[in-house]
């Protein structure tokens, strides 16, 4: 466990099991010192290392506690660093479950969760911090693509019985639907898209939602444009403030991650 100066705790994890939910949802499974992240928040942001192609050994970096900085392992076996979602953790069972979209081997992320096979090595890292994922309201707009559900799936597990809203997601095609569980009362509209990142589906469906008239809150994660065009829908059109709305966008069509990531830091909420 390293423990630099705005708390992060990481470590090296192998995969237990996996399984493929739908035919673009792999769930992974990890065993290792889960214990690492008891009071993580889940729902909340990880980062995940991925050794890159032929490294079978995971070499993560290490926090210099007398300079303050990150050492990093040699360029020929750094891995990637992903952004992905705390989906579940059994301590009893010392499990950590992330779940991956399949969107082929384009990139590192998917394409180790693809090939992955049980006691491959992969390295997640979270800050330790209290968050709240939503405020209290009457009535919950929940909107995202793929990447969203593991973050969806964790506000509607959590929601209480007397919840109402709606939850739309975006998804490749019907097999990639979902059951997902929540004791609110939520109606669910799922959107098929082939692909993704192009369209304006999940932007038509919020623009067409009768909006009730009572406390309200919206949480909206998926690509940036989209991020982009719905809250400007909401704030500008609809008026909804600050507070009754969090958009951000977790990837953008065409970019990897870290290339976009000042971009969409900055269109954030």
């Amino acid at each position: 466990m390293t423990t630099p100066t705005n708390p992060i705790v990481q470590g090296a994890f192998t995969v237990k099991h996996k399984q493929f939910i739908t035919p673009h949802y792999i769930r992974i499974v990890l065993t290792g010192d889960v214990s690492i992240f008891k009071t993580a928040m889940l729902g909340d942001n990880n980062k995940v290392f991925i050794p890159p192609a032929g490294v079978p050994k995971l070499h993560m970096r290490h926090f210099d506690t007398a300079r303050n900085t990150w050492i990093l392992p040699e360029a020929d076996v750094l891995p990637y660093m992903r952004t992905y979602t705390h989906r579940a953790i059994d301590l009893e069972k010392n499990e950590l479950t992330i779940d991956f979209v399949n969107h082929g081997k384009s990139g590192p992320a998917s394409a180790w969760a693809i090939e992955a096979k049980p006691g491959a090595e992969l390295g997640v890292a979270m800050k330790l911090h209290d968050k709240q994922l939503y405020p209290p309201a009457q009535w919950y707009m929940l909107v995202g693509d793929a990447t969203a559900i593991p973050v969806l799936s964790v506000i509607l597990e959590s929601l209480p019985p007397e919840a109402k809203g709606v939850c739309i997601i975006e998804v490749h095609g019907e097999a990639d639907e979902q059951v997902l569980a929540t004791k609110a009362d939520i109606t669910f509209k799922w959107l098929h898209n082939p692909n993704p990142g192009h369209g304006e589906f999940l932007i038509d469906a919020v623009k067409a939602l009768p909006i009730p008239d009572v406390v309200k809150f919206g949480f909206v994660a998926c690509e940036f444009s989209a991020v982009k065009a719905i809250r400007h829908y909401l704030r500008k059109d609809l008026q909804w403030s600050t507070n009754e709305l969090y958009a951000y966008s977790y990837w953008k069509n065409g970019v990897a991650e870290d290339a976009s990531a000042k971009e969409r830091l900055e269109e954030k909420h």
